[in-house]
Formats: C-alpha cells, structure tokens, sequence
C-alpha cells in the first residue's frame, strides 16, 4: 500500500513540473522544431545552352544531356567541357566556367541551404552558340589530303 502513496506522490510532483501552459510552450517549441527543420530549403541550379540552328546534341563533360535548347541540373560550380555536335555542321568543343554566387560562398552557404525556408533557383544561361556549316572537300582536295598522308606515312615519324 505504501507504493501506490509513493506512485502517487511521483504523480502529483511530475504533473505540479509540467504545469500546463508549460506543456503547451513545450508543444509549440517540438512542433516550432519540426517544422523548421521540414521547411529548410534548398538550392536548384540549372544551365541553359541554345544553339543556332537548334537541334544539335549537346554535352556536358561526355554526358550527353539533350538536344538543344536544353536546360539541366548541375552539381557543382566550376569549369563544364562543352561539346556540341549536329550533322553538316562543325563540332564546337569549348569550355565554361559557372561562378559560384555570393550566397554559395563557404560560411553563408550554411544559411542559404539550411536555415532560409524557400527554394533558391540558380538559373544560369550560356551564351548562344553559332554553329558553322561544315564545308564538303572537292575531289581534288581530298586526293591531295591522301597523298600527303601517304608521303607523311612513307617517312615516318619525324
């Protein structure tokens, strides 16, 4: 009988800690936690390449994304290898650089990807690229290319 009195004592002292505008304040505060941490957002970066004509196929560091115009997510900040190819036309093979904004910088990137409840869209365009037609070699021309090869075969490497 003596510990149902102690039961009850333990009761009465717990409850007289939790008052109830206590209890509520400890909710608000969970629930205040939970949703902040639902709610971080986050950043969403993507690059657009067009080409002139449209259509061609477009790389980013061998990967072949899509035919332009194309937009794509992208990982990191830095230097792209960019390989754009379409028949008839010469294959442009370039390079470009996507700087990192101020907001990515080490220290503030905490901020902006942890604790600002909204998406950060980092749309980046390049440049058009102009794609040049490719010119068909006469016959002459490619008879002349073959026989240099040869005589540059015959003599070996220099």
């Amino acid at each position: 009988m003596s510990t149902v009195k102690g039961n009850k004592a333990r009761r009465t002292t717990y409850a007289r800690c939790l008052r109830p505008s206590t209890r509520r304040r400890a909710i608000a505060l969970c629930v205040g936690l939970t949703c902040a941490i639902y709610a971080t957002g986050c950043i969403e970066r993507t690059v657009s390449i067009t080409t002139e004509p449209e259509g061609a196929t477009v790389f980013l560091n061998d990967e072949e994304v899509g035919q332009s115009p194309v937009t794509v997510p992208f990982t990191w900040y830095g230097d792209y290898d960019v390989i754009i190819r379409k028949n008839g036309y010469k294959t442009v093979n370039t390079h470009h650089k996507i700087t990192t904004p101020w907001y990515e910088l080490p220290g503030v990137d905490i901020v902006t990807e942890c604790l600002i409840p909204f998406t950060v869209h980092d749309d980046r365009v390049l440049d058009t690229f102009v794609l040049e037609r490719a010119r068909t070699p006469t016959k002459i021309e490619l008879l002349e290319a073959a026989a240099d090869m040869r005589r540059r075969a015959a003599i070996g490497p220099e």
